[in-house]
């Protein structure tokens, strides 16, 4: 009993370090600002309970899955939250296969089926991306942490008929 699929991928909401250090930025806030206002009047415990909810929501997106990845019988899967719909890419189409940087911006916003500028976009967290051109053009940008392992698993995908 081998693996079920070629790949399999989860891509999580809360994981991305630039967002984690904000939002300890913003708990560390609330705390030192509680601790300065301590003996000046009755809103310092707002500051204690924001802080233990930004800590407590961190947590949660920790676990929280924004999207995952399938490749299995010359397709890719992406599966995203409760109301997303899912998206199939049949590899027969895939002309073009190659590993990018998804963007050369410190901060990129998570995103599940973006369609922009002739591309359709789906990110999580990390640099990497795998853009897959089909034949008309269309470019799918799919962000993942294993760029390698996934490029080498649709480069066979693509290779057995």
């Amino acid at each position: 009993m081998g693996n079920r699929y070629a790949f399999l991928e989860k891509q999580y909401i809360g994981r991305d370090y630039i967002r984690i250090c904000i939002r300890l930025v913003m708990a560390a806030f609330c705390f030192a600002a509680y601790v300065y206002e301590r003996d000046r009047d009755n809103t310092q415990d707002l500051f204690l309970i924001v802080g233990f909810g930004i800590i407590g929501i961190s947590i949660i997106l920790l676990f929280l899955i924004q999207y995952k990845t399938l490749i299995h019988n010359k397709s890719i899967i992406i599966d995203g939250l409760w109301t997303a719909k899912k998206v199939k890419i049949d590899l027969n189409s895939i002309v073009k296969v190659r590993k990018d940087t998804y963007s050369n911006y410190l901060f990129n916003n998570p995103v599940y089926n973006l369609h922009r500028k002739g591309s359709i976009r789906f990110y999580s967290s990390g640099k990497d991306a795998i853009v897959l051109t089909d034949r008309d053009g269309l470019e799918y940008y799919i962000g993942t942490q294993r760029p390698n392992e996934m490029y080498l698993v649709i480069q066979q995908e693509m290779q057995d008929k």
